[in-house]
C-alpha cells in the first residue's frame, strides 16, 4: 500500500507538473501571437499611413498647380480686359474682391460654419483679418493689376516672384543666421534676372516702363506679406473665412475711395463673361486651390511648384496677345524661376 500510495502521489504531481508546463507554453504562444499580431497591425497602420502621406503630396501637387495655372491665365485674362476693354485696374479690384469674398464666405458657411462663426465673435482674430485685408489682399490686388497694366502678365508674374528672396532675407534676420551659399546664389540670380527684365540686357535703356517696375516690385513686397501674415489665422480659422472677410473689407473700402460705378467700361456679353471667369476662376479658384494645396504639399514644395504661375503667363501671353520677348528677357525669366528653386 505504501508503495502503491507513493507512486499515486508522484504520479499525480507529474501530471501537475505536465499541466502546468503545458499552461505555461499556452500562455508563452499566446504572448509570441499577441506580439506578432501587434507587429502586424503596426506594419499596416504605417503602411496605411504611408499611402495617405503619398496620396496627400499628389492631391496638394495637383491642387497647387491648377491654382497657379488659374493665377497664370487670369493675369493675360486681365491684361486683356484691360486692352480690348479699357478697364481700369482698380476697377478691376473692386469688382473681383466684392464678387469672390461671397463665393469664399459660402464655401465658409457650408464647409465649417463653427469655425466662421468663431472668427466673427473673435475682436482679436478680427482685427488681425482687417490687417491681412490692408496689408495683403489689397496690396497684392492693386500692386499686381497695376504692374499687369504698365507691362503684360508675364513680366508682372515673374517681378512677383522675387517676392522668395525677400521672405528668404527676412527668415535670415529673424533666425539669425546668414544666407546659405545657394541662397546667395539666387540672390545673385535675382538681381541677374530683374536687371534683363527691366533693360532687355542694354544698361542704357530701361524696356520697362518705370511705373511699370515699381508696380512689380512693389508685387513682390505684397507677395511677400501675403505669404507670412495671414497664417496664423488660416490655421486657426480657415482659408475660406480668412478670405472671405479680408476680401470683403478690402473690397469696400477700395470701392468707397475709387467709387466704381463712376467707372464703368463699356463690356459686351463677351467681355462680362471674361470678367466672370476673372473672378470665379481666377481669383476665387486660384485661391482656394493653391492655398490648399499649400497646405497639402508644404510651403517649399508649394513654391517650387508656384513657378508654373510666370511659366503659363508667359505662354498665354504670347498665344493669347502676341507679345514677343526678347532673349534678354527670356533669360531673365528664367534665371528668376531658377532662383526659386535654389531659395526655396
Amino acid at each position: 500500500m505504501g508503495k502503491e500510495a507513493k507512486g499515486s502521489v508522484t504520479a499525480v504531481d507529474g501530471g501537475a507538473a505536465a499541466d502546468g508546463a503545458c499552461g505555461r507554453e499556452g500562455l508563452a504562444s499566446g504572448a509570441a501571437r499577441a506580439s506578432v499580431g501587434a507587429v502586424a497591425a503596426g506594419v499596416r497602420s504605417r503602411a496605411g499611413a504611408a499611402d495617405e502621406d503619398a496620396r496627400r503630396k499628389v492631391r496638394g501637387t495637383l491642387l497647387t498647380l491648377a491654382g497657379g495655372t488659374l493665377w497664370g491665365l487670369n493675369g493675360t485674362l486681365s491684361k486683356l480686359l484691360m486692352g480690348s476693354y479699357a478697364v481700369d485696374p482698380l476697377w478691376m479690384v473692386c469688382v473681383r474682391e466684392l464678387t469672390a469674398c461671397w463665393l469664399f464666405l459660402a464655401m465658409a458657411v457650408l464647409g465649417s460654419p463653427g469655425r466662421l462663426g468663431g472668427l466673427l465673435r473673435d475682436r482679436r482674430s478680427l482685427r488681425g483679418v482687417v490687417g491681412v485685408a490692408f496689408g495683403s489682399i489689397l496690396l497684392s490686388q492693386v500692386a499686381y493689376l497695376e504692374a499687369i497694366d504698365w507691362t503684360n502678365s508675364a513680366t508682372a508674374t515673374v517681378l512677383q516672384s522675387l517676392n522668395v528672396v525677400i521672405v528668404m532675407l527676412v527668415v535670415c534676420v529673424h533666425g539669425r543666421r546668414r544666407p546659405r551659399r545657394r541662397e546667395l546664389a539666387g540672390v545673385v540670380l535675382a538681381f541677374g534676372g530683374t536687371y534683363l527684365v527691366a533693360t532687355g540686357g542694354n544698361p542704357a535703356t530701361l524696356s520697362l516702363p518705370p511705373e511699370g517696375l515699381a508696380w512689380g516690385l512693389a508685387c513682390a513686397v505684397a507677395a511677400t506679406i501675403l505669404d507670412i501674415q495671414p497664417l496664423e489665422l488660416i490655421r486657426r480659422w480657415g482659408n475660406f473665412a480668412v478670405n472671405g472677410i479680408a476680401f470683403l473689407v478690402s473690397g469696400v473700402a477700395l470701392s468707397l475711395a475709387y467709387r466704381p460705378w463712376e467707372h464703368m467700361p463699356s463690356l459686351d456679353g463677351m467681355g462680362w463673361l471674361m470678367v466672370a471667369a476673372s473672378v470665379v476662376l481666377g481669383t476665387f479658384g486660384a485661391y482656394a486651390l493653391y492655398l490648399q494645396g499649400m497646405k497639402e504639399v508644404g510651403s517649399v514644395r508649394g513654391s517650387m511648384l508656384g513657378t508654373v504661375e510666370p511659366v503659363v503667363a508667359t505662354l498665354s501671353s504670347v498665344l493669347w496677345l502676341g507679345v514677343v520677348f526678347g532673349p534678354a528677357e527670356l533669360a531673365g525669366f528664367a534665371m528668376i524661376i531658377a532662383m526659386v528653386f535654389l531659395t526655396a
